[in-house]
């Protein structure tokens, strides 16, 4: 996705927020936090788009903290039940948690790096069955029989990332 400059997954992924500290005073720059300011002051935590980040990331004018789609909580959430979470949720502005989790790669160390593929990995694969499950189950009643639901059911299609609704 982070190869595609032309792909709109990959614009909307970039531009999720990611919490920013930053280790120095940034003059002018003050309109990036929406107050007042003029500048940014050294300590302050902005939130700013990833695509953002990167450059004041390798500039080494700040640090960032892990985004709340993918603190301890999610995580854990995931490892016991991952058809529960509402990943479309987590991200907002059109679901896409994978590709969001994919762009904060190159912002990881190795270490955490493989964390999070691991984690992206054994999630898709985990609800990979519920979601060709669902689909073949409502291929088969088509539109005749109306697609009735239960409640389990329709949570888990509301909280479908982008990825795992692609029709191709």
């Amino acid at each position: 996705m982070d190869d595609d400059y032309y792909s709109i997954d990959s614009i909307l992924a970039e531009n999720q927020k990611i919490q920013c500290k930053f280790k120095q005073d940034i003059p002018d720059m003050g309109h990036l936090d929406g107050g007042s300011e003029r500048d940014i002051k050294r300590d302050s935590k902005v939130q700013v788009p990833l695509w953002m980040a990167y450059i004041l990331i390798y500039s080494n004018y700040a640090d960032f903290t892990i985004p709340g789609p993918f603190v301890t909580r999610v995580q854990n959430a995931l490892r016991a039940e991952p058809t529960s979470v509402k990943l479309a949720g987590l991200v907002g502005a059109g679901g896409l948690w994978y590709g969001f989790g994919r762009m904060l790669f190159s912002l990881l160390d190795d270490e955490h790096g493989d964390l999070m593929s691991a984690l992206l990995a054994r999630t898709f694969r985990q609800r990979l069955l519920e979601v060709i499950d669902q689909a073949q189950h409502f291929a088969a009643l088509g539109h005749a029989s109306g697609g009735h639901m239960n409640d389990a059911t329709q949570s888990f299609r509301e909280g479908l990332d982008a990825t795992e609704r692609e029709r191709e």
